[in-house]
């Protein structure tokens, strides 16, 4: 796209094109204290999203000393699959992404979400078919998820784009550090309904370039309308 200063756009999934987080934890919540271990949902949150399941494990252990039982995943994927089945995308993220494709700037999907669970949400918001093939999760890299630079790196590589030239969108300070080790511009958009306070904070000093409150900041960043006006017209 002429005049663009990104060769692709890079998006984290969960809180920035659907609101899936607040669906997310309170499954594992409810599924947690079912086990044995109580935690309010806003302190897991604080340290659940953005990341990796084996991370999340890790610091349940490290802890609380918590060892998941063997029925626990089996268990949590049943629930959470139940629960995407009702994932909405985010206000305005179809048409960022309607734009994107009118304009000709690629754009792809990086999450941490297991592959089964993107699929989902992607499908349940509507927002599938827009995405394509492009949607990429850590088992294409080997299983190395944010906050590793590779899944980002993965995905401008898909896209035919030198990832210095990419624009990465997150909303949690493990993806958007991912994204800026990995060499992209990294801005933080704060769209999604779990929401805190303290994340523009957080997301500046993790190295967001701009913080964005909605998906029409964005597209209005990006100059998307402006620049469908100017494509040429068959």
């Amino acid at each position: 796209m002429s005049g663009s200063p990104f060769e692709a756009i890079l998006f984290d999934l969960d809180g920035v094109l659907v609101d899936s987080e607040l669906q997310a934890n309170t499954v594992w919540v409810g599924l947690l204290a079912e086990h044995g271990l109580d935690i309010d949902l806003p302190t897991f949150m604080a340290n659940a999203v953005g990341g990796t399941h084996a991370v999340l494990f890790e610091w349940l252990r490290r802890e609380y000393g918590w060892t998941r039982p063997d029925t626990f995943i089996p268990e949590m994927d049943a629930r959470l699959y139940e629960a995407f089945g009702s994932t909405q995308a985010i206000e305005g993220a179809a048409r960022t992404l309607d734009l994107l494709r009118a304009a000709g700037l690629p754009f792809a999907v990086a999450s941490n979400s297991q592959r089964g669970r993107l699929k989902r949400k992607l499908e349940s918001s509507g927002l599938a078919p827009l995405v394509g093939e492009h949607a990429y999760d850590p088992a294409h890299v080997g299983g190395r998820g944010k906050p590793a630079p590779d899944l980002y790196a993965h995905a401008a590589a898909q896209l035919g784009a030198d990832i210095a030239r990419c624009l990465v969108i997150e909303d949690s300070v493990t993806g958007l550090s991912a994204g800026v080790t990995a060499g992209a511009t990294a801005w933080g958009l704060l769209a999604g309904g779990h929401v805190h306070p303290d994340n523009a904070a957080q997301l500046t000093r993790a190295g967001a370039g701009r913080i964005l409150r909605t998906h029409e900041e964005l597209q209005g960043a990006l100059e998307l309308d402006r620049r469908l006006l100017r494509q040429p017209h068959s």
